[in-house]
């Protein structure tokens, strides 16, 4: 009998449990360690930072579904890997073996790069439920006593999709709540241009978010590096696309949240020859890292290098199509490894989004993520924000179960328009 063991139970953690344990079966064992007890469905933070979600709708403890699976789980951080005796220390004090590890963690927030930054500091954040949480909290006292916003992506940022939901979600609750004509808005990025999103534009992203952008009264400025993020003031130096400071800014804020940049967490980082310089780690096209072939990796943890180099360094995302895409070549790459054969299945690195615009959304499909691509489309519309409604109850749903129930993935598909790019 194998132990897998699988290391982090997010979006990437909690569909490769499902998968890989559909694939090995009984006969192997399937354990999955996770820092918290409870899954947290990030895409739905900028709700709960408004005000429009509660923890109890976008969170569930794992363990009660874990166990209906026959998948093990403990909840603890991991503080040791150990790759030669294939041994994990945790934090609790136990001390796990395995065959194969599958690293899935997700990133650690680097707010320590930017002075000032995050919710220690002066800026909110959506990356966490906890943060998302405080930022609600900032939030209603912007609504109580008015003032200037600042949303975006810091330098070294990599996921800029909930940067502009939140900035067209917070337009929308202060619509509601009557007082955004005393709110002025600034969307500060890292971006060369809006609506390059790390993948250098899908389609006319570019064009349509600035037109959204300015629909709704929001500058914006590109190319920035954030120096320092004082009380109520971030300072911000505006590059050119040489990389020279072209102009140098003091932005007033009330309320702020900007993407932070992101890297491997301490545990993983710390072994060498696992990661790149920024702790993320090194795979190869079966997911499967060179130096330690019984560790493979999925998610926003894994190196992959920007699709171009920029005035300000930024970071290609990782979609949650792709790392679905990923776990799912890992589970096939295992069985193939438990059956005594060479792994071959290769993820399939496309991008399907939903960004929500508060009562609008943007959607866009990338085929494969990183250009030059066979499919590039993106599209604005009402319909975006129910989708994303719809996939937020269907993920949740799936992240419990561990199955998807195809009538409701093809409703959903069919409310997207996917049926267009046919």
């Amino acid at each position: 009998m194998a132990k897998i063991v699988i290391l982090g139970a997010g979006t990437g953690g909690m569909a490769g449990a499902y998968d890989i344990k559909a694939e090995v079966g009984a006969a192997h064992e399937v354990l999955v360690i996770n820092e918290r007890a409870d899954f947290q469905f990030v895409p739905s933070n900028p709700w709960i930072a408004v005000g429009w979600r509660k923890r109890p709708q976008t969170s569930f403890h794992i363990a009660p579904y874990f166990a209906k699976k026959n998948i093990g789980f403990i909840a603890s951080r991991v503080d040791h890997i150990d790759p030669v005796a294939k041994v994990l220390s945790l934090h609790n004090g136990d001390k796990v073996s395995y065959d194969y590890l599958v690293i899935a963690t997700g990133p650690a927030l680097a707010f320590e790069q930017i002075k000032g930054a995050g919710p220690q500091g002066y800026t909110q954040s959506v990356c966490t439920l906890d943060h998302a949480e405080h930022a609600y909290q900032d939030y209603q006292q912007l609504v109580a006593q008015p003032g200037p916003v600042v949303v975006g992506a810091f330098q070294g940022a990599s996921c800029f999709g909930p940067a502009y939901e939140y900035a067209f979600i917070i337009d929308k609750a202060l619509r509601d709540a009557k007082k955004r004509d005393k709110v002025p808005m600034t969307f500060i990025t890292s971006e060369p241009y809006i609506g390059h999103l790390g993948l250098a534009g899908v389609g006319d992203s570019k064009g349509m978010l600035e037109s959204a952008l300015r629909s709704k009264h929001i500058k914006w400025i590109c190319n920035a590096r954030v120096t320092e993020v004082q009380d109520g003031k971030m300072l911000v130096e505006e590059l050119n696309s040489k990389g020279e400071v072209l102009a140098n800014h003091e932005v007033p804020f009330k309320h702020s949240m900007l993407i932070p940049p992101f890297k491997g967490v301490d545990a993983v980082a710390a072994v060498e020859g696992l990661c790149n310089p920024k702790g993320f780690v090194n795979i190869d096209e079966y997911q499967r890292n060179p130096k330690y072939p019984s560790i493979y990796s999925a998610g926003v943890c894994v190196a992959i290098p920007p699709v171009e180099a920029t005035p300000v360094p930024i970071g290609t995302p990782k979609t949650g199509y792709m790392i679905e895409s990923m776990m799912t070549a890992i589970a096939h790459n295992i069985k193939s490894e438990l059956d005594g054969q060479q792994p071959s299945y290769r993820a399939s690195w496309n991008a399907i989004c939903l960004a929500d615009m508060g009562d609008t959304g943007a959607a866009f499909v990338a085929v494969p993520q990183i250009g030059p691509r066979n499919v590039t489309w993106f599209k604005e519309g009402k319909w975006v924000h129910w989708a994303k409604v719809a996939f937020e109850k269907y993920f949740l749903r799936k992240m419990k179960y561990g199955n998807s129930e195809p009538w409701i993935e093809k409703r959903i598909l069919k409310s997207m328009g996917i049926e267009r790019l046919k």
